[in-house]
């Protein structure tokens, strides 16, 4: 067989120059691709500018299978072949062409908004959370366009289209109204920011640190370690703790004294209690009473504020208060009740105590 032998009415030659045409092209975009994502890769990331990395980005969005699509429609180019196998190439190709553009500037926009979305997400992370959701707009309109002008490029009546998705648009939003429903939601927690992104929440019986706020859910770091998934539907229905933006904590604890606790040393221990809280970091002192009378103590409750709404720093605080107020009651022979019961048993005419005093420890009868 020579290369002058005729297939489909063009020589072999013909063909084998039109595919390694095509071929040649392809190997040579992979590797200009291959350059870019790992020599250039090396050599961008000590550079201030972000441009090279933009391009490093949107070069792994290449699909070698799309530009193959391409290339095989200009090797064709050289041959003549029946309408409509040059038809079907021509379509093969636009739609390759057109999504690879869309590809193109979907790693564009991908790189730009994530680049600002980490940027906000140090300063202002209601910024981060809207641009998450701008991002999900852009990309859709991006995909809208692309798609469009490719039907329009295949000779397709858009304006018809259009006007026919409008219809079944409303079938659709029937069908699919649940996730209609979480994609509103989202939206309103962009626009209404009742939490962003790094917030404690808690929710319901859940409490952990927000994720990612996404189109149908929100992604919860609990304390444990998982990732709890909430429908963002389902968020708003239910009533949320932001403790993120609690700037003050309001602590409130109480504790007990013996019975035998003299009337000069009850006055004298909310003063102690305050000099106690006041000696703390982070504390702002509200108030101390003698509350009331226990079953087998004199109860006395401690209001107090801390000016960091961190949960760590606040057990700090309330364990320093702890050992502070044990060691001061020490020393003033101020002794914490604890509960205890005094029986009395009655012989003839002589009531006999069947148990020691409180501060003895508790007796078993």
């Amino acid at each position: 067989m020579s290369l002058e032998t005729l297939v489909f009415d063009n020589t072999l030659h013909d063909w084998l120059w039109s595919l390694g045409l095509a071929l040649t092209i392809n190997v040579f975009i992979g590797a200009l691709k291959w350059v870019i994502v790992t020599k250039v890769a090396r050599l961008t990331r000590d550079t201030p500018t972000s441009l090279d990395d933009a391009l490093v980005y949107i070069a792994k969005s290449t699909r070698q299978w799309l530009v193959l699509g391409v290339t095989l429609f200009i090797g064709t180019r050289y041959l003549e072949l029946p309408d409509r196998v040059s038809t079907v190439f021509t379509v093969a190709a636009t739609v390759a062409a057109f999504l690879q553009l869309g590809l193109w500037f979907n790693a564009a926009t991908r790189f730009w908004l994530d680049r600002y979305e980490r940027r906000a997400l140090a300063q202002d992370a209601a910024s981060a959370t809207s641009l998450a959701a701008l991002g999900f707009v852009v990309r859709l309109a991006l995909w809208a366009v692309v798609v469009l002008v490719m039907l329009d490029n295949l000779g397709v009546d858009v304006t018809a289209l259009v006007a026919g998705l409008g219809v079944g648009g409303i079938a659709v939003a029937l069908a699919v109204q649940n996730i209609l429903g979480d994609l509103f939601a989202s939206l309103s927690i962009v626009i209404d920011k009742p939490f962003v992104i790094g917030d404690f929440v808690v929710v319901d019986d859940m409490s952990g640190t927000i994720e990612h706020v996404g189109l149908k859910t929100t992604r919860v770091r609990s304390l444990s370690g998982e990732q709890i998934v909430i429908a963002n539907s389902d968020l708003l229905k239910t009533r949320i703790r932001n403790y993120k933006r609690m700037y003050e904590r309001r602590i409130v604890f109480s504790f007990g004294v013996l019975y035998q606790t003299t009337a000069d040393q009850l006055a004298r221990i909310p003063e102690l209690v305050k000099a106690q809280v006041e000696a703390t970091e982070n504390t702002r002192f509200d108030r101390a009473h003698f509350k009331k009378f226990g079953d087998s103590s004199l109860d006395f409750e401690v209001v107090y504020w801390m000016t960091s709404p961190d949960y760590g720093v606040y057990m700090d605080a309330q364990q320093t208060i702890n050992l502070a107020l044990f060691r001061c009651f020490e020393a003033e022979s101020i002794s914490f009740a604890y509960p205890t019961r005094t029986l009395f048993i009655e012989r003839g005419d002589f009531p006999v105590a069947a148990a020691a005093a409180p501060q003895e420890g508790p007796q078993n009868v």
